[in-house]
């Protein structure tokens, strides 16, 4: 049963991180902050209930593995990563400034909790997929998560991973996907669609569950249950919206990388503050 004082402070840390990211690209006037606001529930419930990671050791060889293969979300992840331990929170203001670490694209030699660069899309989960075959190889324990768009399943890339993951059985590796119905432009149905998403991962040979991406309970109910079959690699579809938590934001396109202004910026602020939706 999931704990209700858990499931709280999951949504007030998640309601923490969507400010930061919002502050970052108001101030940068760079971001993808649509992405990032629909995918940042499931970034606050794997890093605080779910993965095995020590802020204080990011290289532990024995940590589970999460990998952001939507790279261009990267400020959810600083946020994220910064309110858990592994880098100052003061340093979420050099986002995108010259020199600084924190590149609109993760990079693993510079930012610690960062495990592989992600940023041209489909190439996270098939280095998620090389993880989970070196865990098994080795007989160690940890496990991988990879948090996939949706529009970036069009890319031939991940359905390669997918099918050598099942062929694997690769129970070890969890794929999120960050379902919003949205990328750069358009709806995924209307620039090549997706649907039935869940019964093509099926036919693919994984254990598929969906579930609402902001329900921090649900979620949490779906990682502890993992994995949903032995010998089969696992895919949660996580139903979400674009722009999650500022209403002028929600479901709307144009907030695929659009930066608000400054008056955006106060109104955004003050609906995340207020906690609406």
């Amino acid at each position: 049963m999931v704990d209700t004082v858990q499931v709280d402070k999951l949504q007030q840390l998640a309601a923490t991180i969507r400010r930061h990211d919002l502050t970052m690209v108001h101030r940068a006037r760079l971001g993808h902050i649509g992405g990032e606001l629909s995918a940042i529930d499931i970034l606050t419930t794997l890093y605080f209930a779910v993965l095995n990671v020590d802020p204080s050791r990011p290289d532990w060889p024995d940590r589970d593995r999460f990998i952001l293969s939507k790279g261009h979300a990267a400020a959810a992840l600083y946020t994220t990563l910064a309110v858990a331990g592994f880098m100052p929170i003061e340093e979420l203001a050099t986002f995108m400034q010259p020199l600084s670490r924190l590149n609109g694209h993760p990079n693993r030699t510079k930012v610690p909790g960062v495990e592989t660069n992600t940023g041209p899309l489909g190439h996270g989960f098939p280095v998620a997929v090389g993880c989970a075959i070196g865990a098994k190889l080795s007989n160690a324990t940890w496990r991988t998560f990879v948090l996939t768009g949706d529009g970036e399943l069009q890319e031939g890339s991940n359905w390669e991973a997918a099918m050598a993951a099942a062929h694997y059985r690769l129970d070890n590796l969890t794929l999120i996907v960050d379902r919003n119905r949205l990328q750069q432009g358009d709806l995924t149905e209307r620039t090549m669609g997706l649907d039935p998403l869940g019964d093509k991962f099926r036919a693919f040979g994984w254990y598929v569950r969906e579930v609402d991406g902001h329900d921090h309970g649900a979620l949490l109910d779906l990682f502890q249950s993992l994995p949903f079959n032995p010998g089969q690699p696992s895919c949660i579809i996580a139903n979400t919206h674009k722009g999650q938590g500022v209403s002028f934001m929600r479901d709307q396109v144009a907030w695929h990388h659009k930066v608000p202004n400054d008056e955006e910026y106060a109104l955004a602020l003050s609906e995340l503050e207020r906690g609406e939706d």
